[in-house]
């Protein structure tokens, strides 16, 4: 495609509609005597090259689920958590089965993304995965049964709101008690694995827009930046206006505050 004879504003709009800009047009564009389009040439490379490394990276977090289909599986879910350890709100759980003819390039520990990043890669998920399930217990809950066995509650939960159910889970460090599925607890798997770092998103967003909402009835407890966690502000809130229904009394600094 000549592009020479267009203004730089012009070639911003065609490269902007293109699906695939080729290495050839990168490099016309990059012999092209304008400064303007060299730099625009130069951005394409960076951004070929960010995409490249996302690719790479890609394939390396998908050798557990690679390793698994050669044994035979075909659906796998990978399974994480969030929300084990504030002193407020619920244990999220979240598993995930991608789509093996499709990546969603930039997964990773929802721990190592930003909000933003979380957000946009959650919705992504949300239209690409083959299946999400999500299991949420309470903080009433978890003072009942310690946070533990909330999680696991909360990962069964998460298992069984599932329509695919998957033959072999991926779960992050951890192994489910109580379910008949194939599982393989992985240590440092957010690194490695796509599936369970797609759930650590989906999770850590779920739970996050549910502390967005509680601080709104609760705004003096900063909920919505601190996500229930025991921040400065968090415990000088609990000894300024005491405990909410959501804290969890198993936690020895909201005990001590529930008279306060």
């Amino acid at each position: 495609m000549d592009l020479s004879n267009l203004s730089i504003k012009e070639i911003k709009v065609k490269l902007d509609e293109m699906e695939e800009v080729t290495d050839e047009l990168v490099e016309s564009l990059a012999l092209d005597s304008r400064k303007g389009v060299q730099r625009l040439a130069q951005q394409l490379i960076r951004q070929q090259r960010k995409e490249e490394e996302l690719k790479a990276k890609y394939k390396k977090m998908s050798i557990h689920e690679k390793r698994v289909k050669e044994k035979g599986y075909r659906v796998i879910g990978g399974i994480d958590e969030a929300g084990r350890g504030p002193l407020a709100g619920p244990v999220v759980a979240a598993v995930v089965i991608l789509p093996e003819d499709e990546q969603i390039l930039g997964l990773d520990d929802s721990k190592k993304l930003s909000e933003k990043k979380r957000e946009e890669l959650f919705r992504i998920i949300q239209e690409k995965a083959i299946d999400i399930g999500v299991g949420i217990v309470d903080n009433k809950r978890i003072d009942e049964i310690n946070i533990l066995q909330a999680t696991y509650q909360a990962m069964r939960e998460a298992i069984n709101s599932l329509e695919h159910r998957p033959d072999y889970l991926l779960v992050d460090a951890e192994t489910i008690p109580d379910i008949t599925i194939a599982q393989a607890g992985i240590i440092e798997v957010d690194a490695h694995s796509v599936s369970i770092a797609a759930a650590s998103i989906v999770a850590k967003v779920t739970r996050d827009r549910m502390l967005v909402e509680y601080d709104s009835k609760y705004p003096q407890y900063k909920f919505a930046s601190n996500k229930g966690y025991g921040t400065g502000e968090h415990i000088q809130a609990l000894k300024r206006y005491g405990i909410t229904p959501l804290h969890r009394t198993s936690f020895g600094i909201v005990r001590e505050s529930m008279n306060g």
